[in-house]
């Protein structure tokens, strides 16, 4: 029997699990987790913030999962460093555990950006349960809320705000709100729906000195306008929770960097999820894709590999969806082309009154990025050209229609599922 360890028990933890029991149903599993919470959903938390889902909503699997799966469940407990060589990792406190197999999943962290001030009391991320549950504790003697960052993080957060009747200003250093997933025109669609419910936006200033003896009281920005806040958001996006990985034998970048199996440099040693490093397919080189959907494919991998059943992943991808007051937002792959992509070619719509904007992005008659403001339904058609490189010469001039779909390119799956099968 082996022994398998996961480091990690969010999205790729789980998803391991689950694939490992699929193909070995005795092993011993355990899973060694610095949260005190059974899995849940981390993209669900700004919804848990606004009130819009519940508690119980955003659990992932029940608590029964770990005893239905025969997994030890390690809670409140973090690992300090992992020793390949000794086929063990140790924690915190001192206790180590050995393994056959061991993933690491330990997904992100925020960033917390080099402010005078921001380790004030009032300042908060937003990232976890525990997170949202200090902000709404907070929010019931401090009113007055400054977000920093126009990122997913931070204006989900502004969102889930907004949505309890508080009053939100956000902090954005960049001239456009998520720079990372769209671009200038879907931003300021996006920026619209916001301050059209109330979100106040300081574009292309940054917060230089949070005010405040002991409370906060204000924030001053690098433009030398000031005004009152009690209690502030960071929303700068995450660093990947590398620590454990450093200074052994396994290959680090940005994230931890493994193959097309999930593998890390050590053959025993596997990553998964927000901190690990794999093939982008339409950069054509390993990136960092913190989504996750992207974690829960990479944690099946994962997996099925430890457990000795050779399994390819055939890359990740760009991919973000969001809402704000009603306003579907989907962004897949490229979101802009820059002077580097002078061979990629931009189809585009856009309606203004209808807060509608569709853009599709080419290179070679070949979907390589999208965004979608206000109508996404075929989201799921242009993930499949992207992620299968399909070519759409025949039916270019429908991409952007309203009813373009799956029968579109039906004809075009079907003979390549056919020749997979030959």
């Amino acid at each position: 029997m082996k022994e398998y360890l996961i480091i990690g028990n969010s999205a790729a933890g789980i998803a391991a699990i689950e694939s490992i029991r699929a193909l070995d149903a005795s092993s011993r599993i355990t899973v060694i987790s610095d949260e005190d919470y059974p899995a849940y959903c981390r993209c669900l938390i700004s919804y848990y913030l606004a009130g819009d889902v519940k508690e119980d909503a955003i659990l992932y699997r029940p608590e029964s999962f770990y005893k239905e799966n025969n997994v030890e469940l390690l809670i409140n407990k973090k690992v300090s460093r992992v020793d390949p060589k000794k086929n063990r990792v140790i924690c915190e406190d001192k206790s180590q555990f050995n393994y056959d197999s061991l993933l690491i999943a330990t997904g992100a962290h925020p960033r917390l950006p080099e402010i005078k001030g921001i380790k004030k009391k009032g300042v908060f991320l937003l990232r976890t349960i525990k997170d949202a549950k200090d902000i709404q504790d907070q929010l019931l003697i401090n009113p007055a809320v400054c977000v920093i960052g126009g990122g997913l993080v931070g204006l989900r957060a502004a969102y889930a705000l907004k949505k309890r009747k508080i009053d939100v200003k956000v902090v954005i250093k960049s001239k456009q709100v998520l720079s990372q997933m769209l671009d200038e025109k879907g931003a300021g669609i996006v920026q619209k729906r916001l301050e059209v419910n109330g979100v106040d936006m300081y574009m292309g200033q940054d917060v230089v000195e949070i005010i405040g003896e002991g409370d906060i009281r204000a924030v001053k920005l690098d433009s030398g306008r000031a005004f009152e806040c009690s209690l502030i958001v960071v929303g700068r996006g995450v660093e990947p929770n590398i620590d454990v990985a450093k200074d052994t034998e396994i290959k680090i970048d940005k994230g931890i960097c493994v193959d097309n199996r999930m593998q890390t440099s050590v053959a025993n040693v596997f990553s998964a999820g927000d901190v690990c490093e794999s093939f982008d397919l339409t950069l054509g080189r390993p990136s960092m894709n913190t989504l996750w959907a992207i974690a829960v494919e990479q944690g099946e991998v994962a997996g099925a590999n430890m457990a000795g059943v050779g399994t390819v992943y055939g890359g990740s991808l760009a991919m973000n969806t969001t809402d704000f007051f009603g306003l579907p937002v989907l962004s897949l792959g490229k979101h802009n082309v820059t002077g580097d992509d002078r061979d990629c070619e931009e189809l585009s719509v856009i309606d203004d009154k209808r807060s509608l904007y569709k853009k599709v992005i080419l290179k070679d008659n070949r979907v390589v990025g999208s965004v979608l403001i206000g109508d996404i339904k075929s989201g799921g058609v242009l993930l499949r050209l992207i992620r299968e490189k399909l070519d759409v010469s025949g039916f270019k001039d429908r991409l952007l229609q309203e009813d373009f779909g799956y029968p579109d390119i039906l004809d075009m799956v079907t003979d390549r599922e056919q020749m997979y099968i030959g």
